[in-house]
């Protein structure tokens, strides 16, 4: 439901201060602003300041200067502009993320509605997340509330990885196939993590998702036969865009969404973002079809409709992997899937851009491994390809 927006003159309420495990106060996440709009520049830093637990450390018109004042002081959080004179900003994020490699990364442009193709790229490259700039007039407390969410999230996503010491993860660089299910099978978490090959291979992502499916995807040889159902968190005009980038990085057929689309060997099939991806049974074939019905997580696409359709449809013969992202969402279908026997992989937190969605799934000890997202490619290959085609 939608709020009246705050009153001029009324206050905009501030959130509690980040507080530590054991209950003290967190020192404040350090934000960049990289503008080279001085309006845009000075709304954003009243927006980020109105919040106790947020503190402006520094403000850039150009990439350029960004880079200079990052040397003296590293941020958790920048607030990038894209379109910028100069060396602009998808030219500055690699940059950016070499100089503070932990650093998140929030693209806060007006190329993020029509410029698709520039945000996903920036998305792809490493950014965690994107918000479109609002037009003057619009920076308004609804605005406010949504861009500090994000920014909180990916500026504790930072400290995520406190109580992931009993998960399953390999090391940061993906080992072998070999070391990597030897690892699983070692983790009473992971049980023996031997699941029957899977009909169907299922990914949901969001907030950092697009670089983590990059990496995992990258990973997948043409032996792999199953079709790949992706569920991630996009606006809808960015769906077209979306299906060639992941064409172009894994070379295999990608495809949006549509009511009665037959699954074919080795395609990629993407949630629109006119409804979730869900799958039937048609005779011996796997049917998609979109359905527009509320999710629970009120998100569109959702990643549970998915994957309980593939609880009903598959069940142990399906196989999901749960990427980087904010919320919950996924869990629900996590838990019909791994009910139904369906087996479940996660990003860890460390390589995760927000260890929200695989952070409840992993915690919910529905993960059989907890890893990064090349590893996660590895272990896909060894459960979904006969030991022949991997030699």
């Amino acid at each position: 439901m939608r709020t009246a927006p705050a009153s001029p003159r009324a206050a905009p309420l501030a959130s509690p201060p980040r507080l530590h495990s054991h209950g003290e106060k967190a020192a404040p996440i350090k934000v960049m602003i990289v503008d080279d709009s001085l309006t845009v520049r000075t709304a954003i830093k009243r927006m980020v300041e109105s919040d106790a637990g947020l503190a402006v450390a520094a403000t850039a018109s150009s990439a350029e200067s960004a880079l200079l004042q990052m040397k003296a002081e590293a941020p958790d959080v920048v607030l990038l502009d894209l379109e910028m004179p100069g060396m602009g900003g998808l030219d500055a994020l690699p940059a950016i993320l070499r100089l503070v490699p932990d650093v998140r990364v929030l693209v806060v442009s007006s190329l993020t509605e029509e410029g698709a193709e520039a945000t996903l790229a920036a998305l792809a490259m490493g950014a965690a997340d994107t918000m479109l700039k609002p037009r003057p007039g619009e920076f308004n407390e609804g605005y406010r509330t949504a861009l500090i969410e994000r920014i909180r999230a990916l500026g504790d996503s930072k400290t995520s990885e406190q109580g992931e010491a009993d998960l399953p993860r390999p090391a940061s660089e993906a080992p072998p196939i070999s070391a990597t299910l030897a690892q699983a099978r070692k983790t009473p978490a992971a049980g023996a993590f031997s699941p029957p090959r899977p009909d169907v291979i299922a990914i949901g992502a969001s907030t950092g998702g697009i670089h983590a499916l990059g990496l995992l995807l990258g990973q997948l040889s043409p032996a792999l036969a199953q079709p790949i159902l992706i569920t991630q968190h996009l606006p809808a005009s960015f769906m077209p865009v979306f299906a060639r980038q992941i064409e172009k990085t894994c070379g295999r057929q990608a495809v949006l969404a549509r009511d009665g689309l037959v699954l074919a060997p080795g395609q990629i099939v993407i949630a629109s973002g006119e409804g979730h991806l869900v799958v039937r049974r048609q005779g011996e074939a796997l049917v998609v079809d979109v359905s527009t019905a509320p999710a629970a997580s009120g998100c569109r696409p959702s990643v549970d409709p998915m994957l309980a359709s593939l609880a009903e449809t598959c069940g142990a013969r399906a196989l999901a992997i749960i990427l980087s992202g904010m919320g919950s969402d996924g869990l629900a279908g996590a838990q019909v899937l791994a009910a139904a026997g369906g087996t479940i992989l996660a990003q860890d937190a460390a390589s995760s851009a927000v260890w929200g969605m695989p952070g409840v799934v992993a915690r919910a000890g529905l993960a059989s491994l907890v890893a990064p997202p090349d590893a996660l490619g590895q272990a896909i290959m060894a459960c979904a390809t006969p030991a022949r085609a991997l030699s």
